[in-house]
């Protein structure tokens, strides 16, 4: 037999089964039953990480800002603009990470 008569010969079984049972007999579905500890302890961690993630954000502006006006005051062209793009992404993608993992669990 040819190979391309193996791959139909699978693609006929394949299709020929019956579609599983609807509301997915027989597939575990997993319950939240996490201990409230952990819970609080994990929730203050993701705080403080999200908290810590913001400061460092404001103190990234801070500093780009400083140094465009050094840069600024001395004359000097630099490439500030690509560094300040480059915090306020991190910004975004630290104040969206929160809500993006709430909506998926």
């Amino acid at each position: 037999m040819s190979m391309s008569g193996l791959y139909y010969s699978a693609l006929g079984r394949v299709l020929a089964e019956p579609a599983p049972a609807p509301g997915g007999a027989g597939v575990p579905t997993p319950v939240k039953n996490a201990p409230s500890e952990l819970v609080t302890a994990v929730g203050k961690g993701l705080g403080l990480v999200a908290w810590a993630g913001t400061a460092a954000g404001v103190a990234g502006v801070l500093i780009t800002g400083l140094m465009m006006a050094i840069s600024h005051k001395r004359g000097e062209t630099s490439e500030h603009m690509s560094r300040l793009g480059m915090v306020l992404g991190g910004c975004v993608l630290v104040s969206v990470a929160g809500p993006v993992v709430n909506f998926f669990f």
